[in-house]
């Protein structure tokens, strides 16, 4: 079994920063993309943020230049680190991770439990 437990996440004043973490822990091989998704109150689940095994990026045009993600393959663990938060950055974060339990596996998506962030003054 895999587990993803996010921290990081808490209420900040519009302009402030967070930065989300993401741990993998279980019966892992190797992990694919890393990935941070969102959902608002009443809207559907958007990705947020991805990283390749390799390192390759892709954000939400809404986060672009403001966000940042990254990750630490030693430790099975993914970051999002959060600039310059706006009250429409406020919903519940979510971790996703592809994971493979062996060389000839095919990957397994799993998802933390989600961590809420309010932008709020």
């Amino acid at each position: 079994q895999v587990q993803l437990v996010e921290s990081g996440g808490g209420l900040v004043q519009p302009g402030g920063s967070l930065r989300l973490s993401c741990a993998a822990s279980g019966t892992i091989f190797s992990i694919g993309t890393m990935a941070w998704y969102r959902q608002a109150p009443g809207k559907q689940r958007e990705l947020v943020a991805s990283i390749t095994s390799g390192g390759s990026t892709n954000f939400a045009d809404s986060v672009k230049g403001r966000f940042t993600i990254s990750r630490d393959n030693a430790k099975n663990t993914v970051y999002l680190q959060m600039n310059s938060l706006k009250p429409e950055d406020t919903a519940v974060y979510y971790c996703n991770a592809q994971i493979y339990y062996s060389r000839f596996s095919y990957p397994r998506d799993y998802w933390g439990q989600g961590t809420q962030v309010t932008v709020s003054s």
